[in-house]
């Protein structure tokens, strides 16, 4: 059982990720920002999520910078995030676009690189950057993100190495459990964003009587259930108060008919685009 908040996974490769983090999605550049990661990092995060896209990158940097300094945490205990935007998919693309985020962030290495969208024609040139990347030495880990089985596939049919991580939408209404199997057959770490589908949860009733019946939030018996099926999380909030909670996770443990109840509520229903779709 996932027992504490500096809990980590092994991926294939060696490396520890740990098991919860905190994701930074649309949360703008500024002292909310800033102060939002610190204080993570200060209640015990070790994980910060972030992408090319979100624009918050120098912010994100900046805070964990304060933080080391504040609270006398080392580079090595943090493993940072980021992803490379549609827009840079390419071979020699990704590899400029690998150096922009370190620059932003002010860091020497990334621990994870993600393609961020499976972009069809362009997805596996991106692969083969991120295989040079990481052969090296300039990032701990790579892989994906929003990549369904037949991109995981197509990449895996030439790769030199497969994906280490899959950061998928994922939540009780979108248990992309096709995805997922194909990730745990092949050791390829799944991870959740929007774990709480935008708070759109709060109100299911399953969800409301469980949280009651273990004197937990909504979004904790979620998140509880994300950790138990061996999923890596990373909700997003900017609230102090939300930052503890979410992390308050480690002093229960779901029933199998539990877990089991609410992967029922799965409807294949989105918050996010379609990974076949992609328009922008």
């Amino acid at each position: 059982m996932t027992n504490n908040l500096q809990a980590t996974t092994t991926l294939y490769n060696g490396v520890k990720m740990p098991w919860f983090g905190l994701g930074v999605f649309k949360v703008e550049e500024g002292p909310e920002l800033v102060n939002a990661v610190k204080f993570a990092i200060k209640q015990g995060y070790r994980s910060i999520d972030t992408a090319a896209i979100y624009g918050n990158e120098e912010g994100v940097g900046q805070a964990i910078r304060e933080a080391m300094t504040e609270y006398g945490i080392k580079r090595d205990e943090l493993f940072i995030t980021s992803k490379v935007w549609n827009s840079d998919l390419g071979y020699e693309s990704t590899i400029a676009a690998y150096e922009t985020s370190l620059r932003k962030l002010g860091l020497e290495y990334l621990d994870l690189y993600l393609i961020h969208w499976p972009v069809e024609a362009k997805f596996v040139e991106a692969w083969r950057a991120l295989e040079t990347i990481y052969k090296e030495g300039k990032v701990k880990a790579i892989g994906v993100s929003n990549f369904q089985v037949h991109h995981l596939e197509k990449i895996l049919k030439d790769a030199e190495m497969k994906p280490m991580v899959n950061q998928v939408e994922y939540h009780p209404r979108l248990t992309q459990a096709e995805v997922k199997a194909f990730c745990d057959n092949n050791g390829i770490q799944f991870e959740a964003w929007s774990p709480l589908m935008q708070g759109q949860l709060f109100d299911n009733p399953l969800l409301k009587e469980l949280a009651n019946k273990y004197n937990k939030t909504v979004a904790q018996i979620i998140l509880r259930w994300d950790l138990q099926n061996g999923v890596v999380t990373i909700p997003k909030s900017t609230k102090e108060h939300r930052i503890i909670e979410n992390s308050n996770l480690f002093d229960f443990e779901l029933t199998k008919v539990d877990m089991g109840k609410i992967s029922s509520l799965n409807e294949n229903d989105r918050v996010g685009p379609d990974p076949d779709n992609i328009d922008f």
